[in-house]
């Protein structure tokens, strides 16, 4: 029998998470699937979640065994056990995307046999993983698996944030943690599609990797004028539409201080006093959790605004099949230049589970970001 490794997570009775490496039965694809042998996949913020959940204590991961047999144990949190009811005693396969090479395939998609594919199909940390032939996004001959690992949560992100500019009907766009992959990707996309686009981080050293990238606009929360900069950019670009990866940003208030900027940069263009505020309306979307700090809003922001989540699933729905197929074709086409990932380190799955390499993609820093090879070996 041929088979196939997998990571495993579980929350167990006794209030830890266990990761671990389960062996399963190479699976055979039916007749509209393929098998993907899976040589790359990316821990994204987005596969956190379930791989070490909120809830961890990651102060005491604790190790056994070696090789396939490694497991690890993180203690979490008392207060939060309960949220994590749902999930107990239940093995839980990770991995949101990856990309890989169609190694077999059922009747009706035999052509993809040979191609290298980027898939979001779930448990994508697997040695083998079959998924509908559908699904898949075909790269040309030149790319590589690890190439295509990341064509699809933070490529069509960023063009979704683009789209939900063009659906809601603002013109220009603010973006928080600008730095990471994907603000990267966002700027080289706004550059080519001439939409303006304010970058924020909180760093010089992030400040100058955008400024390489040809950023026009950015602004560093660390620094004093945060807001003046922020203010100034505003009224350059006409931008009403923020999206924020951090969700508790700069202590809490960075959703709340992007709204009362835009609020700024509406009234000096205002022709007439509102005691109600400008009737600009403004909206920041929260589509990440990089900072668990509580979001803070100083209602100073007049009374046309939202703030809400975002999550790249059900926007697809919204922006319709033609027009996430197109989007889906930039991401192959472009998938060197403006859909680029770069990785601090490709690791095998025993690596992924050791304590030290765990506190490295859980802090999710800028720069950063971790490359799993589900066939390395040690």
């Amino acid at each position: 029998m041929q088979t196939s490794k997998e990571i495993r997570s579980t929350v167990t009775n006794e209030g830890n998470i266990e990761i671990s490496i389960a062996t399963i039965e190479k699976p055979t694809p039916s007749e509209n699937e393929v098998l993907i042998k899976v040589e790359a996949a990316p821990i994204n913020p987005s596969d956190l979640g379930l791989l070490i959940s909120f809830a961890a204590n990651l102060d005491s991961p604790s190790v056994s065994g070696s090789g396939d047999d490694t497991v690890t144990k993180i203690k979490i949190h008392e207060g939060l056990m309960k949220a994590m009811a749902p999930r107990i005693d239940q093995p839980m396969s990770v991995g949101n995307e990856g990309g890989g090479v169609v190694e077999d395939a059922g009747t009706n998609a035999k052509e993809l046999i040979g191609k290298v594919v980027g898939v979001a199909g779930g448990a994508m940390y697997s040695q083998y993983r079959c998924v509908p032939a559908a699904s898949c996004l075909v790269m040309d001959n030149d790319t590589t698996p690890s190439e295509a690992a990341s064509s699809f949560v933070n490529p069509l992100t960023a063009l979704g944030f683009v789209e939900t500019m063009h659906l809601e009907s603002h013109s220009a766009i603010v973006h928080t943690a600008a730095a990471s992959n994907l603000g990267k990707m966002l700027v080289r996309i706004c550059k080519d599609d001439s939409v303006p686009l304010v970058n924020i981080v909180r760093k010089p050293e992030q400040v100058e990797i955008l400024k390489n990238l040809g950023a026009e606009y950015i602004c560093n929360t660390g620094e004093p004028d945060f807001m003046e900069r922020l203010v100034e950019a505003l009224v350059a670009t006409g931008a009403t539409l923020g999206f924020d990866a951090t969700g508790g940003g700069n202590e809490g208030k960075l959703a709340g201080q992007i709204l009362t900027a835009m609020e700024i940069a509406a009234n000096k263009t205002a022709k007439e006093y509102s005691r109600y505020g400008s009737d600009t309306y403004k909206q920041v979307y929260i589509y990440g959790g990089l900072d668990q700090s509580p979001t803070i809003l100083n209602r100073s922001f007049g009374m046309q605004w939202g703030l809400g989540g975002w999550l790249l699933t059900p926007m697809i729905g919204k922006f319709g099949t033609t027009k996430f197929q197109q989007m889906r074709e930039r991401v192959a086409k472009e998938i060197k230049t403006t859909f680029a990932s770069h990785y601090t380190q490709e690791i095998s799955f025993e690596e992924m589970l050791q304590p030290e390499i765990i506190k490295a993609y859980a802090k999710q820093a800028t720069g950063e970001k971790y490359l799993v090879n589900p066939h390395k070996r040690n």
